[in-house]
């Protein structure tokens, strides 16, 4: 699991726009070449049938921003209003060929505020929507309308379904640069409607921890069938389920 858009929202369908102070730091480090063979996985496919453009919500360090200039020959746009991970986002499309680079556009506010309209046939959600409020996710689905053409696909990785009912620690790979060690662990926790998910960092050198960080996000579980339910609203309608379930598949019904 990856670290996903946090809370608290100032306003629905606005994130807080210094996330990932900390995160942004180890990311890549430790968990994007994981993430990166999951993208490829769940959404390569879809990328190359892409005939208009491509759009990256919450793009983040640009795995699947990246994968798409790769995979497809349309415009991409990649959507991270985070300026902390549109940082090293952005260092990553500034070492692409010029062919490259002249079709992807970054986009540095949430996508309600970008006037995107028609600008993509293929739209993924990827670590994006478990932590957006609820309303923050209501208030996403009809700017994802705007911005696909009709017949559109939009690919969402869902939330957790419900509250974990214990808590849960996932220890983080670990990467030696140079002298340290960067490692890390993720633990998860119910909290009354929400989850915990705290990331505690560590790096090591000189046989001591020299340093030590934490970063709490919180996550708002729905089921399947909710996601469903407020995409229909939009306009959109559920296409078969995919081989791996935690991906959510729906075309823009109306024109």
């Amino acid at each position: 699991m990856t670290v996903l858009n946090p809370s608290p929202v100032d306003s629905p369908g606005r994130e807080r726009q210094d996330a990932y102070a900390i995160s942004a730091e180890f990311y890549d480090l430790l968990q994007a070449e994981r993430d990166e063979i999951r993208v490829r996985a769940l959404y390569r496919d879809d990328v190359r049938r892409a005939r208009v453009g491509v759009l990256d919500v919450g793009a983040g360090t640009g795995r699947v921003t990246l994968m798409s200039l790769l995979e497809s020959r349309v415009p991409v746009h990649a959507v991270e209003p985070a300026r902390s991970m549109r940082t090293p986002l952005m260092t990553r499309l500034a070492s692409l060929n010029a062919e490259l680079t002249t079709r992807v556009t970054v986009h540095p506010q949430g996508l309600d505020e970008t006037g995107l309209h028609g600008v993509a046939d293929v739209a993924v959600c990827h670590n994006t929507v478990a932590c957006l409020h609820p309303a923050s996710r209501r208030a996403l689905w009809p700017a994802v309308a705007r911005a696909l053409v009709p017949a559109g696909v939009l690919l969402v990785q869902l939330p957790p379904a419900r509250l974990p009912r214990h808590t849960t620690t996932h220890v983080l790979p670990t990467r030696t640069v140079g002298r340290h060690e960067y490692g890390g662990r993720m633990v998860t926790s119910a909290d009354v409607d929400r989850i915990r998910a705290r990331f505690d960092y560590w790096v090591r050198g000189d046989g001591r921890v020299l340093r030590r960080h934490d970063e709490t996000f919180w996550l708002w579980p729905a089921t399947r069938a909710e996601m469903i339910a407020q995409l229909e609203e939009e306009g959109f309608i559920a296409l078969p389920e995919r081989p791996d379930p935690s991906v959510l598949a729906v075309r823009l019904a109306r024109a």
